[in-house]
């Protein structure tokens, strides 16, 4: 077996189109195999050809070709959920940056279904310790100056940068202070929602990943120099 990759071949996307619709333990089972063979080996090598390109990015970045690590479990916690089904029909990585454990870092993360893609960069939501500092940032002028740029210069680029969670400002915070709305934010990151690429099939879709992630990387260095 080649250790080069070549892209996600179709029997990936096809294994997951069909878990839609047979979102069962015994259908599973019965076809582990196509998603072992057609998506985890091709993702841990996808992973580990993401790795050095990553670094180029930023030596601290973390791939890490294992389930738990940079890869996602297909498997759904439904204790907390009214869908009981138990898969997930998207296929999930991540790659951090930060000595937190691996989700309490921001980082780049990347999932695909059998119609789509999605790309993130940032902190989806900041652990309780990292919260503080992150206001305090905000409202220090030179951080907080940088903050605004960097989400000027991606708002002109049409990309939103999410993370709104509180409805009013936190106490001890000067509600009119000029970088206020960014207080009422529990995380800071952006998104974007493409079609699969004619890339996804080939080893071409390392360069193109790694050209969406270097969209995000401001905000996603900002991040890790000011928490």
């Amino acid at each position: 077996m080649s250790a080069e990759f070549n892209g996600f071949p179709k029997e990936g996307i096809r294994f997951l189109n069909d878990l839609r619709k047979n979102n069962t333990r015994d259908w599973f089972h019965r076809n582990k195999n196509v998603y072992e063979e057609h998506l985890v080996i091709p993702a841990k090598k996808f992973v580990t050809a993401m790795a050095e390109r990553l670094r180029r990015i930023s030596p601290g970045l973390v791939a890490d070709p294992a389930v738990n690590k940079s890869l996602f479990r297909l498997n759904r916690d439904t204790r907390f959920s009214d869908d009981k089904t138990p898969y997930k029909t998207h296929f999930s990585m991540f790659f951090w940056e930060g000595i937190s454990k691996r989700m309490e870092n921001p980082g780049f993360y990347l999932c695909f279904d059998a119609r789509k893609m999605t790309f993130a960069g940032g902190a989806h939501e900041f652990p309780r310790e990292k919260l503080e500092p992150f206001r305090k940032a905000v409202i220090n002028d030179r951080t907080g100056n940088e903050l605004v740029e960097i989400v000027e210069k991606l708002q002109r680029k049409g990309i939103e940068v999410m993370g709104e969670h509180y409805k009013r400002i936190p106490r001890d915070y000067d509600p009119e202070h000029p970088r206020a709305a960014f207080l009422k934010f529990n995380g800071l990151y952006i998104m974007s929602e493409l079609k699969l690429p004619a890339q996804f099939h080939s080893k071409g879709f390392v360069p193109y990943c790694i050209k969406e992630f270097r969209k995000m990387d401001p905000l996603q260095r900002w991040l890790v120099k000011s928490l």
